[in-house]
Order: structure tokens, then sequence, then C-alpha cells
């Protein structure tokens, strides 16, 4: 009961693993890739979760299968299904990755390269443990600290100290925006030196993981170059959004467009989806459907929403709203991204409510931000309101 007791003092992330994870090695709560999957795709999990413990011959075993970084595919995490092990600095690292655009790969590679040898090996990876350990604890509900530090040893594995210092800079706390932010505005040489040289007390209270020897090997020997890991990031978000698209494609090469406004307004705030998928029903009368390669697209741009959203700024201050054929420029020009007009014609469809055929800030930006959050914030229950066309268009094809 006092574990449970725990959930009480846990901030809606640590809540969101504790929920998922399922494996626990000695006092340490782990995800296995099928648990993560399902963490950033479902509502909830698919079973109640009762953690297991893991022995240090099962541990060792799940390790000795892992496969190097250079075989790593887009069917990664699905092909490790439950041998696996992911701690819960690893879990905030990987949904950092799912919502970043491929220009910030580059970036989030030379912050880890400290020594700026164009590699990065073990210890190097580990500063952004303690990293993410100390911004989590900026964040941390207040309250019994004796349960505060039952939850740190569950999720971190060892106990950890209060203070934030090496988070401060003249006194004042920094207060940046996400987790990546954290990592990129604490990239100087003192940080990184300070964190550098208790790494190796780090290293030796933490068990290896999935991710760990994937990256360096069993014997945590091998480096890291750009390369490897630019692909490891791109195979994470394709993994995630195929098995996105293909829970509602049923086999075909497309989704329906309501199917795909399904998935765009799951993971946002808005209360009341109905209208946005009533008019669209109204206005997209004969269904096109939509391809991986536009929904991928899609997704793409939307991790750079932060650039585009400048582009939409510039728009609003000339007082000019934004058609079909504007949106498309703004999103080439400010994110590399050229979408089909069928999916364009479609996202207006979805959140031009007035139906006035132009795209406002308050009607896009707002709720897509929303969408970014994915992991982060509560989840909406999936609705499948399938159109009964769309429902004889896909019996008809698996005839």
């Amino acid at each position: 009961s006092d574990l449970e007791d725990l959930h009480l003092y846990a901030t809606p992330r640590e809540q969101r693993f504790r929920r998922f994870a399922s494996l626990e090695f000695e006092g340490q709560l782990y995800m296995t890739p099928c648990d993560f999957i399902q963490a950033v795709t479902s509502d909830e999990p698919k079973r109640a979760k009762k953690w297991r413990s893991l022995s240090k011959q099962e541990l060792n075993q799940i390790l000795m299968e892992t496969p190097p970084v250079w075989k790593g595919s887009s069917k990664l995490f699905r092909n490790l299904n439950e041998k696996g092990v992911i701690s819960y600095t690893e879990y905030l690292f990987l949904l950092c990755i799912l919502t970043k655009p491929h220009a910030g790969f580059r970036i989030a590679f030379n912050m880890f390269d400290t020594d700026g040898n164009e590699m990065v090996d073990k210890k190097e990876f580990l500063v952004l443990q303690e990293i993410f350990r100390k911004k989590n604890e900026k964040r941390e509900r207040k309250g019994d600290e004796e349960k505060r530090a039952m939850l740190r040893l569950q999720l971190y594995g060892y106990h950890t100290p209060t203070t934030n210092s090496v988070l401060k800079t003249e006194g004042e706390d920094l207060v940046p925006r996400s987790y990546w932010d954290t990592l990129r505005r604490s990239t100087s040489q003192a940080l990184f030196s300070d964190l550098a040289e208790r790494a190796d007390d780090i290293t030796s209270s933490l068990s290896d993981t999935t991710l760990l020897v994937h990256f360096f090997g069993k014997k945590g020997k091998a480096e890291l170059n750009f390369e490897d890991f630019y692909r490891f990031m791109d195979n994470l978000q394709t993994e995630v959004l195929e098995i996105e698209f293909l829970s509602y494609s049923n086999g075909m090469n497309t989704i329906s467009e309501e199917d795909f406004a399904h998935i765009l307004l799951r993971y946002t705030n808005v209360e009341n989806t109905s209208s946005y998928l009533e008019n669209m029903r109204c206005r997209i009368p004969e269904e096109k459907g939509i391809t991986f390669d536009e929904f991928r697209s899609f997704f793409q741009f939307l991790n750079n929403l932060e650039d585009f959203a400048i582009a939409m700024q510039m728009y609003n201050f000339a007082s000019r709203s934004i058609g079909q054929d504007e949106f498309k420029r703004a999103v080439y020009v400010a994110t590399g991204v050229k979408l089909s007009p069928h999916l364009v014609n479609t996202v207006f469809k979805i959140f031009d409510v007035d139906r006035d055929d132009q795209l406002s800030y308050k009607e896009f930006i707002g709720i897509m931000k929303d969408r970014l959050n994915r992991g982060f914030r509560g989840y909406k229950p999936i609705q499948r309101y399938t159109t009964f066309k769309s429902c004889v268009r896909k019996e008809l094809y698996s005839r």
C-alpha cells in the first residue's frame, strides 16, 4: 500500500511511467519496449500492470539479446517487445525524440558530444540522466519527503539529493520549457565538467539498460556516431507513426480523413471534438484517404511547429488571414516539408470551424501545441465513428 500511495506524490509524467512500467529490478521500475509503445499510443495499459521482479540472470539474458545500434530499424521496439528494459530518464529522453524535428538531431548529438570528437561514449550519454533527474526534481510535488525519497529510489534506482544547485546560475533557477531545452541551455562547460566528474559514481549506481547496450555495446566501450544516432531517432519516430497508422488502416494503404482527424484531436485538450468531425464530414463528402507518406510528412511538419508559428504570426501582424496556398508556402519556408494539396485541404476542413476557408492562429496552432505534448498529458479515449462509406470500402477491399 505504501508503494501505491507514492502515486499521490508523483508528477503526471511519473504517474504515467509507473502505470505502464511492468518490470522491477533491485527496487527500480523499468518499462519494456512494448510498455513504451503502449504508453505513447494507448490511453491505458492493455492489462493491469503488476511489476514483475527481474533476477540478475534474467536481466543479463535480456541485455545479451539486445541488437547493436547498426542493426536498428523502424521495427526495433516491436521486435524487442517484452525483451528490454527502459529506465524513467530514458523514457523522458525517448518522449523528447518523438517531438523533435530532424534538424534538431544534430543539435542533440552535439549536446551529448561534450569533448567534440564527433562520437558519444557511455559516460557522456549518462550525463543526460543527471540533467533530466535534476530538471524533474524542480517539478516535484510537495509532500512527505520520505515518500518522495521512496519514489526517487523507485524511478532512478538510487537516493538523490534535493538540491538543484547544478541548474542554477547566479542564484536564479533556470525555467526551461522542456527537458530538451534543459539539455540545450545547460551546455556550459562548467555544467558538463561538474557532472562528468561524477559520471563514474553515477555509472556505478545504475544498471545497464537496453538503450545503453544498444548504443554502447555489451561491454559499454563502443561509441556512438552521428549517423547511427540520427537513424535511431528517425526510426523511433517512424515506428510510432506506423503503429498509429496501422491501427486505423486495417491493412489498407490509406486511412480515412475522419480517422486522421481522430488521431490529431485525440491528443489535445479539445473538449468537444464533434464539431470538428461534423465540419469535416460535411465538407469532404467524397473520401479519398490519407497515405502513410502524407501522414508522416504532416507529423514531420508538426515537429517544426515553433518555426511555423513564427510564420503564422507574421501573417497576423500584417492583419492577413491565411488560405491553403499561404499555408503550404509557410509550411515549406519554415520547415522544408512539402504537404500534399489533399492533406492541406483536409487540415483546413478539420480546423476551419467558422468555414471561411481561412485558418487562424487560434484555430490551429493552439490545438496542435497540445498535440505535441504526446505522453506528457492526459489521453482522450479512442473514438471511432467510421463512416458507412469507409466501412463498405474496406470490406470490399478485403474480399
